[in-house]
Protein backbone atom coordinates (compact mmCIF):
# COMPACT_ATOMS: atom_id res chain seq x y z
CA UNK A 1 0.00 0.00 0.00
CA UNK A 2 1.52 3.36 -1.09
CA UNK A 3 1.81 6.60 1.13
CA UNK A 4 -1.48 9.18 0.43
CA UNK A 5 0.91 11.75 1.92
CA UNK A 6 -1.46 12.22 5.00
CA UNK A 7 -0.74 11.83 8.75
CA UNK A 8 2.41 11.91 8.51
CA UNK A 9 4.82 12.07 11.44
CA UNK A 10 8.58 12.41 12.23
CA UNK A 11 9.77 10.83 15.26
CA UNK A 12 12.48 12.29 17.01
CA UNK A 13 12.73 15.72 16.23
CA UNK A 14 16.43 16.71 17.28
CA UNK A 15 19.23 18.04 15.85
CA UNK A 16 18.07 16.42 11.76
CA UNK A 17 14.44 15.82 12.75
CA UNK A 18 13.44 19.16 14.17
CA UNK A 19 13.86 21.12 10.95
CA UNK A 20 12.75 18.29 8.59
CA UNK A 21 9.68 18.47 10.07
CA UNK A 22 10.09 22.45 9.57
CA UNK A 23 10.65 21.98 5.44
CA UNK A 24 7.68 19.80 5.50
CA UNK A 25 5.40 22.46 7.54
CA UNK A 26 6.84 25.06 4.98
CA UNK A 27 6.00 22.76 2.39
CA UNK A 28 2.11 22.97 3.67
CA UNK A 29 2.04 19.07 4.36
CA UNK A 30 0.12 17.69 7.31
CA UNK A 31 2.92 16.47 9.44
CA UNK A 32 3.57 15.91 13.17
CA UNK A 33 6.30 15.72 15.39
CA UNK A 34 6.83 13.11 18.35
CA UNK A 35 9.56 13.58 21.12
CA UNK A 36 10.15 12.63 24.37
CA UNK A 37 11.36 15.80 25.21
CA UNK A 38 8.57 18.66 26.09
CA UNK A 39 6.95 20.23 23.57
CA UNK A 40 7.84 23.63 25.02
CA UNK A 41 11.37 23.38 24.50
CA UNK A 42 10.36 23.75 20.70
CA UNK A 43 10.13 27.58 19.36
CA UNK A 44 8.70 27.62 16.01
CA UNK A 45 7.41 24.15 15.76
CA UNK A 46 6.21 23.62 18.92
CA UNK A 47 1.89 23.84 17.27
CA UNK A 48 2.96 21.10 15.66
CA UNK A 49 4.70 18.57 17.64
CA UNK A 50 3.59 16.03 20.66
CA UNK A 51 4.99 13.78 23.10
CA UNK A 52 1.48 11.59 23.63
CA UNK A 53 2.24 8.36 21.74
CA UNK A 54 -1.72 8.22 21.68
CA UNK A 55 -2.54 11.25 19.69
CA UNK A 56 0.70 10.73 17.49
CA UNK A 57 -0.28 7.26 16.67
CA UNK A 58 -3.94 8.02 16.02
CA UNK A 59 -3.38 9.75 12.87
CA UNK A 60 -0.13 8.37 11.42
CA UNK A 61 -0.04 6.88 8.05
CA UNK A 62 3.65 7.83 6.94
CA UNK A 63 6.26 7.29 9.47
CA UNK A 64 9.26 8.80 9.00
CA UNK A 65 12.21 8.18 11.79
CA UNK A 66 14.88 10.46 12.69
CA UNK A 67 16.43 9.09 15.98
CA UNK A 68 19.44 8.46 17.00
CA UNK A 69 20.39 4.54 16.81
CA UNK A 70 18.93 1.10 17.13
CA UNK A 71 17.97 0.82 20.35
CA UNK A 72 15.99 3.90 19.35
CA UNK A 73 14.43 2.69 16.64
CA UNK A 74 12.90 -0.26 18.32
CA UNK A 75 11.58 2.21 21.23
CA UNK A 76 9.97 3.93 18.09
CA UNK A 77 8.78 0.80 16.68
CA UNK A 78 8.35 -2.01 19.11
CA UNK A 79 8.88 -0.75 22.32
CA UNK A 80 7.85 2.02 24.71
CA UNK A 81 5.96 4.17 21.32
CA UNK A 82 5.44 0.84 19.19
CA UNK A 83 4.47 2.89 16.46
CA UNK A 84 4.08 0.18 13.89
CA UNK A 85 0.44 -1.09 16.08
CA UNK A 86 -1.04 2.65 14.71
CA UNK A 87 -4.09 1.94 12.95
CA UNK A 88 -3.70 3.53 9.74
CA UNK A 89 0.31 3.42 9.24
CA UNK A 90 0.93 2.22 5.84
CA UNK A 91 4.44 3.01 5.40
CA UNK A 92 7.94 3.55 7.59
CA UNK A 93 10.60 5.82 6.05
CA UNK A 94 13.70 4.93 8.19
CA UNK A 95 16.14 8.17 7.69
CA UNK A 96 18.66 7.15 11.10
CA UNK A 97 21.82 6.00 9.98
CA UNK A 98 21.78 2.24 11.44
CA UNK A 99 23.66 -0.68 10.79
CA UNK A 100 22.11 -2.19 7.63
CA UNK A 101 21.88 -5.54 8.78
CA UNK A 102 19.58 -4.30 11.33
CA UNK A 103 17.33 -2.59 8.83
CA UNK A 104 17.08 -5.56 6.58
CA UNK A 105 16.01 -7.68 9.28
CA UNK A 106 13.39 -4.79 10.27
CA UNK A 107 11.70 -6.82 7.20
CA UNK A 108 11.03 -9.44 9.66
CA UNK A 109 9.53 -7.49 12.10
CA UNK A 110 7.01 -5.15 10.80
CA UNK A 111 3.55 -6.04 9.39
CA UNK A 112 3.42 -7.19 5.89
CA UNK A 113 1.50 -4.94 5.00
CA UNK A 114 3.65 -1.87 5.94
CA UNK A 115 5.80 -0.55 3.28
CA UNK A 116 9.70 -0.37 4.36
CA UNK A 117 12.09 2.16 2.63
CA UNK A 118 15.14 3.05 3.76
CA UNK A 119 16.09 6.61 3.37
CA UNK A 120 19.20 7.69 5.61
CA UNK A 121 19.97 11.45 4.60
CA UNK A 122 23.52 12.93 4.73
CA UNK A 123 24.27 16.82 4.37
CA UNK A 124 24.43 17.46 8.34
CA UNK A 125 22.07 20.47 9.91
CA UNK A 126 22.93 23.42 7.86
CA UNK A 127 21.50 21.11 5.00
CA UNK A 128 18.14 20.19 6.71
CA UNK A 129 17.41 23.32 7.42
CA UNK A 130 18.33 24.79 3.79
CA UNK A 131 16.36 21.74 2.92
CA UNK A 132 19.02 20.66 0.64
CA UNK A 133 19.65 17.29 2.23
CA UNK A 134 21.15 14.22 0.03
CA UNK A 135 18.69 10.96 0.65
CA UNK A 136 20.25 7.75 -0.34
CA UNK A 137 17.01 5.31 -0.84
CA UNK A 138 16.34 1.70 -0.70
CA UNK A 139 13.25 0.11 -1.78
CA UNK A 140 10.72 -0.51 -4.72
CA UNK A 141 10.39 1.96 -7.09
CA UNK A 142 6.60 2.63 -6.40
CA UNK A 143 6.74 3.02 -3.03
CA UNK A 144 9.56 5.72 -3.60
CA UNK A 145 7.80 7.34 -5.87
CA UNK A 146 5.11 7.59 -3.75
CA UNK A 147 6.91 9.44 -1.35
CA UNK A 148 9.04 11.85 -3.36
CA UNK A 149 7.09 14.97 -2.62
CA UNK A 150 7.88 14.45 1.18
CA UNK A 151 11.89 13.61 0.35
CA UNK A 152 11.75 16.73 -2.73
CA UNK A 153 10.62 19.49 0.65
CA UNK A 154 13.27 17.80 3.02
CA UNK A 155 15.96 17.46 -0.08
CA UNK A 156 17.81 18.27 -3.49
CA UNK A 157 19.88 14.89 -3.96
CA UNK A 158 17.98 11.55 -4.45
CA UNK A 159 20.02 8.20 -4.96
CA UNK A 160 17.80 5.21 -6.11
CA UNK A 161 20.48 2.78 -4.95
CA UNK A 162 18.50 -0.94 -5.09
CA UNK A 163 16.36 -2.90 -2.94
CA UNK A 164 15.26 -2.16 0.37
CA UNK A 165 18.61 -1.82 2.59
CA UNK A 166 20.47 -1.07 -0.24
CA UNK A 167 19.86 3.02 0.63
CA UNK A 168 21.88 2.49 4.48
CA UNK A 169 24.56 0.50 3.25
CA UNK A 170 25.34 3.22 0.98
CA UNK A 171 25.08 5.77 3.60
CA UNK A 172 27.17 3.99 6.43
CA UNK A 173 29.61 3.01 3.66
CA UNK A 174 29.67 7.36 2.78
CA UNK A 175 29.88 7.92 6.37
CA UNK A 176 32.93 5.75 7.01
CA UNK A 177 34.68 7.82 4.27
CA UNK A 178 33.50 10.67 5.85
CA UNK A 179 34.60 9.91 9.17
CA UNK A 180 38.03 9.01 7.89
CA UNK A 181 38.43 13.00 6.52
CA UNK A 182 37.03 13.89 9.79
CA UNK A 183 39.78 12.16 11.46
CA UNK A 184 42.29 13.48 9.26
CA UNK A 185 41.65 16.74 8.41
CA UNK A 186 41.24 17.74 12.38
CA UNK A 187 45.02 16.30 12.56
CA UNK A 188 46.08 17.96 9.66
CA UNK A 189 44.65 21.51 11.42
CA UNK A 190 46.46 20.09 14.54
CA UNK A 191 49.61 19.29 12.91
CA UNK A 192 49.47 23.66 11.10
CA UNK A 193 48.85 24.61 14.33
CA UNK A 194 52.00 23.86 15.74
CA UNK A 195 53.81 24.50 12.45
CA UNK A 196 52.60 28.66 12.39
CA UNK A 197 50.11 27.50 9.22
CA UNK A 198 47.27 29.77 9.67
CA UNK A 199 43.90 27.91 9.89
CA UNK A 200 41.78 30.42 7.00
CA UNK A 201 45.00 30.36 4.68
CA UNK A 202 45.38 26.38 4.90
CA UNK A 203 41.82 25.51 4.74
CA UNK A 204 41.54 28.11 1.48
CA UNK A 205 44.55 25.96 -0.16
CA UNK A 206 42.99 22.46 0.28
CA UNK A 207 39.54 24.18 -0.94
CA UNK A 208 41.13 24.53 -4.33
CA UNK A 209 43.85 20.90 -3.65
CA UNK A 210 44.17 17.38 -4.44
CA UNK A 211 42.89 17.38 -0.06
CA UNK A 212 39.59 18.85 -0.67
CA UNK A 213 36.86 17.34 1.29
CA UNK A 214 33.49 17.80 3.11
CA UNK A 215 34.46 18.99 6.54
CA UNK A 216 37.33 21.02 5.72
CA UNK A 217 35.14 23.12 3.19
CA UNK A 218 32.61 23.10 5.61
CA UNK A 219 34.45 23.89 8.97
CA UNK A 220 32.13 27.37 9.33
CA UNK A 221 29.07 25.78 8.76
CA UNK A 222 28.92 21.71 9.78
CA UNK A 223 28.02 22.59 13.16
CA UNK A 224 29.97 19.25 14.78
CA UNK A 225 33.34 20.59 12.87
CA UNK A 226 34.78 21.70 15.52
CA UNK A 227 33.16 19.22 18.67
CA UNK A 228 35.52 17.13 20.37
CA UNK A 229 34.62 13.44 21.19
CA UNK A 230 31.36 12.58 23.52
CA UNK A 231 28.89 9.64 23.65
CA UNK A 232 26.38 12.42 23.34
CA UNK A 233 26.99 14.09 20.15
CA UNK A 234 27.58 14.19 16.23
CA UNK A 235 31.28 13.29 16.92
CA UNK A 236 30.18 10.36 18.89
CA UNK A 237 27.64 9.73 16.47
CA UNK A 238 30.18 9.59 13.42
CA UNK A 239 31.96 6.48 15.72
CA UNK A 240 28.58 4.79 15.58
CA UNK A 241 28.44 5.34 11.75
CA UNK A 242 31.52 3.23 11.13
CA UNK A 243 30.86 0.56 13.85
CA UNK A 244 27.67 0.36 11.69
CA UNK A 245 29.24 -0.01 8.45
CA UNK A 246 31.86 -2.83 10.42
CA UNK A 247 28.95 -4.26 11.22
CA UNK A 248 27.82 -5.35 7.57
CA UNK A 249 31.58 -5.57 6.45
CA UNK A 250 32.24 -8.47 3.41
CA UNK A 251 33.28 -11.71 4.48
CA UNK A 252 36.93 -11.55 5.11
CA UNK A 253 37.21 -7.77 4.63
CA UNK A 254 39.72 -5.78 5.84
CA UNK A 255 38.56 -3.78 8.61
CA UNK A 256 41.89 -2.28 9.87
CA UNK A 257 41.71 0.64 8.38
CA UNK A 258 38.15 1.77 9.65
CA UNK A 259 39.34 0.67 12.93
CA UNK A 260 42.00 3.19 12.95
CA UNK A 261 39.57 5.96 12.22
CA UNK A 262 37.44 4.77 15.21
CA UNK A 263 40.48 5.30 17.54
CA UNK A 264 41.29 9.00 16.01
CA UNK A 265 38.07 9.80 15.99
CA UNK A 266 37.70 8.74 19.85
CA UNK A 267 41.03 10.81 20.34
CA UNK A 268 39.63 14.38 19.00
CA UNK A 269 39.46 17.08 20.94
CA UNK A 270 37.24 20.64 20.98
CA UNK A 271 39.01 22.78 18.29
CA UNK A 272 38.87 26.56 19.08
Amino acid sequence: MMANLKGIGIAGCGRMGEPMLQALINAGFDALGYDVRPCESYTEIAPFMTNDIAVFSDRLETLITVVRDTDQTDDVLFGAQSFTKAPNLETIIICSTLSPRYVRDLRNRVPEHITLIDAPMSGARIAAEEAQLSFMLGGKKDGLDSIQPLLSAMGAHFHHMGEYGSGMSAKVLNNMLAASNTAMTRLVLDWADQQSIDERKLLDLIATSSGQNWLASGMETIEFARDGYSLDNTIGIIEKDVKSALDDAPDNADTALPEAVIEAIRGLKPRS
